[in-house]
C-alpha cells in the first residue's frame, strides 16, 4: 500500500524531473526477476518473470507522466535463449506473448510497439504475437514509442546491420572494397534494428548489477548510465524519478 509520505515524495521528485532536462529515450535493463521471486518466497523463481512483464506496463504511465515518448525494455537476450532451461525460456516466451496480446498489441494502445531482436529464434507463437503487436499499434497517433528487445544481442544487431548493408551495396553492383572504403557510421545505423529511433539518452539498469549485458551496444555510446539496486518487480515510480533527476543533474560530454 502506497502511504501519504510516499505520494508526497513521489510528487516532489515529479516537480524536480520536470524542471530540469529529460531524456527524450530510456532504456531499461530489467533484471532481477527471479532473485525478487525468492525473496517474497514464491515456490517457482520463474514466476518472477510474469510479475516482472506486468510490471513493465507501469513503466509506460510514468514516462506518460514525465512526457517521454520513447522507451526501450530489455525482456530477453539472445544468451537466456541459449543458456537457459527449456522450460524458463517456455514459460518466459508464453509470458511475453500473454503482455504483449492483452496489454501492449491492442488497437488502442497509447504506444505503438517496435520489435529489436532475431525474430527467426523465437517460437512462432511468441514471433507471431510480436508482429501482431506491432500491425495493431502502426496507426498509433500519441507519438510514443516503446521497443521490446527480445532474443536480442546488441553484437548480432551489429554484424546484421553491416551484412545488410553489404547486401545492399553488392546488389549495386559495388566490389567490397569499395564498399569497406565508403562505409560510415550512418551505413550501419540505418540497419540496426532500430534504425529510425532516437539514440538512449538514459539506461536505467534494476538489481544492482553494473553491465550492460550485451544491450544496445551501438546505441548507447553515448547514453548515461543508471544503477538501481532494486530487482525489477520491486522497482518503483520513485526509483524511476530518481534516475530521471540523477540524469538532469549531469552534464553530458558525448566523448568530448
Amino acid at each position: 500500500m502506497i502511504g501519504p509520505f510516499y505520494s508526497f515524495y513521489a510528487r516532489r521528485l515529479r516537480r524536480q524531473v520536470m524542471a530540469g532536462p529529460l531524456p527524450e529515450h530510456v532504456g531499461m535493463i530489467m533484471d532481477g526477476n527471479r532473485r525478487w521471486a525468492r525473496q517474497v518466497g514464491l515456490e517457482n523463481p520463474s514466476l518472477g518473470h510474469k510479475y516482472g512483464a506486468e510490471h513493465a506496463e507501469n513503466v509506460l504511465s510514468w514516462c506518460e507522466g514525465v512526457g517521454i515518448k520513447h522507451l526501450t525494455v530489455f525482456l530477453c537476450s539472445t544468451e537466456n535463449l541459449q543458456n537457459r532451461g527449456d522450460t524458463e525460456v517456455a514459460f518466459l516466451m508464453r509470458v511475453i506473448e500473454q503482455m504483449v496480446t492483452n496489454r501492449l498489441g491492442r488497437r488502442d494502445a497509447r504506444w505503438q510497439v517496435h520489435v529489436a531482436g532475431m525474430l527467426d529464434a523465437l517460437p512462432d507463437t511468441t514471433a507471431r504475437a510480436l508482429k501482431d503487436a506491432v500491425e495493431a499499434t502502426r496507426d498509433c497517433a500519441t507519438g510514443a514509442h516503446v521497443t521490446l528487445a527480445v532474443g536480442y544481442g546488441g553484437r548480432q544487431e551489429v554484424i546484421d546491420a553491416l551484412r545488410e548493408h553489404l547486401y545492399e551495396r553488392a546488389e549495386a553492383g559495388e566490389s567490397l572494397a569499395d564498399a569497406a572504403s565508403a562505409l560510415t557510421v550512418d551505413d550501419i545505423a540505418r540497419h540496426l534494428y532500430t534504425a529510425g529511433q532516437p539514440d538512449p539518452d538514459l539506461i536505467i539498469r534494476t538489481s544492482g548489477e553494473q553491465r550492460m549485458s550485451n544491450f544496445l551496444l551501438w546505441q548507447s555510446a553515448y547514453s548515461e548510465l543508471y544503477f538501481c539496486e532494486a530487482n525489477w518487480p520491486a522497482f518503483r515510480e520513485i526509483d524511476f524519478l530518481r534516475a530521471l533527476r540523477s540524469f538532469a543533474a549531469r552534464q553530458r560530454r558525448y566523448g568530448a
